[in-house]
């Protein structure tokens, strides 16, 4: 298990310098350069920059230097300063909007996975085991209508119940009294309070398509004939269940795990924007439109690495559940 977790480990290098150099393409991809897009943005403003200024700016991001020397600049302040440029449309650094976001994308993420493991896990079992029962019935027809609802619509639904049954608007995820606050329990209340609604709609399309995929899967297992063999033994059934084919069919549950994140921000767009949610997937949309592409660029960098570590996480859950991955690696 080490030597494969060792062998992973050697390979998320080149991906990783592979990752960091197609981000930096992307900042490179506009005309001009960055001081070129400042300069134009502060003077529709009706700012301006003294030369000195620029100058300084030209030299610390190398603008005049070969694209080497200039992503060499980028990427080492990134690794040795944590300096991931400056965002002109906000006119703050990077890192700072990073800091502000992204904790809140990773809670959702994760909250979101619980979500739908939770949900998904017993239906898909019970589906698979009671096939064409009326719960079976019931469990695909509610996967057929979690697929077919647009996110932002169920969204709004929600978010109507929420407001008109209870009382409550579920809007961002924080209160506004308490969005400036300080860290508390009265707050973390708050944020579970608001954080269900983005986690149960952003869950839901997963939740249908992972039942589907576990009951397909465990159908296909409780057919074979080792399954047959057991049974012929005198197994229980929940023995047999739990010890074999439970175990291959739950594969898609761990081999998604490293999508999640690229998924999330790249699907809830639309949602964040209609739940006002303070998370990157709005921020890179924005800096993709105003053409920021230093904080473009360090979403995309950022989303890329959590996505190969999830990756790596994922491998190793299923090489844990199934020595054949180790095996195959070798």
């Amino acid at each position: 298990m080490l030597t494969f977790m060792g062998r992973r480990l050697l390979y998320m290098v080149p991906t990783l310098f592979a990752i960091s150099l197609v981000s930096f393409l992307i900042i490179q991809l506009p005309p001009g350069d960055y001081i070129t897009t400042l300069v134009a943005q502060m003077e529709n403003d009706g700012q301006s920059l003294d030369a000195a200024t620029i100058e300084a700016l030209r030299v610390r991001y190398g603008l005049d230097e070969p694209f080497i020397v200039q992503y060499w600049l980028w990427i080492s302040n990134i690794l040795f300063h944590g300096d991931f440029g400056q965002s002109f449309q906000w006119n703050q650094p990077v890192a700072v909007l990073l800091e502000r976001t992204l904790p809140f994308t990773i809670l959702l993420t994760f909250s979101t996975l619980l979500f739908t493991w939770v949900i998904a896990f017993p239906i898909g079992i019970y589906s698979a085991v009671r096939q064409y029962s009326p719960g079976d019935y019931l469990a695909t027809t509610i996967g057929f209508l979690g697929l077919a609802i647009p996110n932002f619509l169920l969204a709004l639904g929600l978010m109507y119940v929420a407001l008109f049954f209870f009382g409550q608007s579920v809007g961002g995820l924080f209160s506004p009294e308490y969005e400036t606050a300080p860290w508390s329990l009265a707050k973390m209340g708050d944020l579970l309070g608001h954080l269900w609604i983005p986690m149960v709609v952003l869950g839901t399309a997963g939740t249908a398509g992972l039942i589907r995929v576990l009951r397909a899967n465990l159908l296909d297992e409780l057919r074979k004939p080792y399954v047959v063999a057991a049974r012929s033994r005198g197994l229980s059934e929940r023995r047999i269940l739990l010890k074999y084919p439970l175990r291959v069919a739950v594969n898609p549950f761990l081999s998604t795990i490293g999508w999640v994140l690229p998924a999330l921000v790249s699907g809830e767009i639309i949602v964040s924007q209609v739940l006002s949610l303070p998370t990157t997937g709005p921020l890179l949309l924005g800096a993709l439109r105003s053409q920021d592409m230093y904080l473009a660029g360090a979403v995309i960098f950022i989303v890329s690495v959590l996505t190969v570590v999830g990756t790596l996480l994922s491998d190793i859950l299923l090489a844990k559940l199934d020595p054949r991955v180790r095996l195959g690696a070798k």
